[in-house]
């Protein structure tokens, strides 16, 4: 077994956890307008970490993902809550995924798209949040349409209606919720990927960290905390990941 004073240490130099939180996420985290404090599924994760370890948790709130990324990257946070991408593993060592996200196409009512294989035309454009893993998934696989990029993943459709574009690109949820907001909005059936959300810390913290939160989030999962989580804080669409098989 892990000694978990050994862990804190090598995990959290600074003797506190620094956790790096995206808010461009609605389902992970959110921040209460009343007074600044931070909710959601990641929050809860970083806080059972903490006591686990014995440690007081920091947060480093973002409203993109990439900045929060960079956090990690730069050493400024000891963990993060992201989509595993290979543009992102420089850097940062992840976890098995702790919940799997959908994501989807959102047009306009009068749009002539009618399902996902049409996206990919040329002439179209895709608004994503820049640095997302919409972004870093779309800029890999699409191949004639064009990505537009808006500052972070709740301002697509805001950005998609103002510049006119084609296409609208996130998490399903938040454009289901866009579109039941703003009049004259569609989701095209289907998901375009599926979202693996881990825990990643820097890829310089020692190997024994690594194998400590690749046995918590497996834990996690399958105690019900992830699942009972997602249930508090009312997320409906995310499912929790299946065990990492020990093969």
């Amino acid at each position: 077994m892990l000694d978990s004073h050994l862990i804190a240490n090598a995990l959290a130099p600074t003797g506190k956890l620094r956790a790096s939180i995206n808010l461009g996420n609605p389902l992970l985290a959110g921040q209460h307008a009343h007074d600044g404090s931070l909710f959601g599924v990641s929050i809860d994760l970083s806080m059972e970490l903490a006591s686990r370890l014995g440690l007081e948790v920091s947060f480093l709130a973002f409203d993109a993902a990439a900045k929060s990324v960079n956090a990690v990257k730069a050493e400024e946070a000891d963990i993060g809550f992201f989509a595993i991408d290979p543009a992102r593993s420089e850097g940062i060592a992840f976890t098995a995924p702790y919940v799997l996200i959908e994501g989807s196409y959102l047009v306009r009512d009068a749009s002539p798209l009618s399902n996902m294989e049409e996206v990919d035309r040329t002439g179209h454009r895709v608004v994503v949040g820049a640095g997302s893993a919409y972004d870093l998934f779309l800029t890999r696989h699409l191949q004639a349409a064009r990505i537009e990029r808006s500052p972070t993943s709740p301002t697509v459709v805001d950005t998609f209606l103002h510049i006119g574009a084609d296409v609208a690109a996130g998490v399903k949820q938040q454009l289901e919720a866009d579109a039941s907001r703003l009049p004259g909005l569609r989701l095209l059936a289907g998901s375009f990927m599926s979202i693996q959300q881990a825990l990643g810390a820097p890829a310089g913290r020692a190997s024994e960290v690594h194998q400590y939160l690749a046995g918590f989030i497996e834990e996690v999962k399958a105690n019900g905390l992830v699942r009972d989580a997602l249930a508090k804080h009312g997320i409906v669409g995310a499912a929790v990941a299946p065990a990492q098989s020990a093969g």
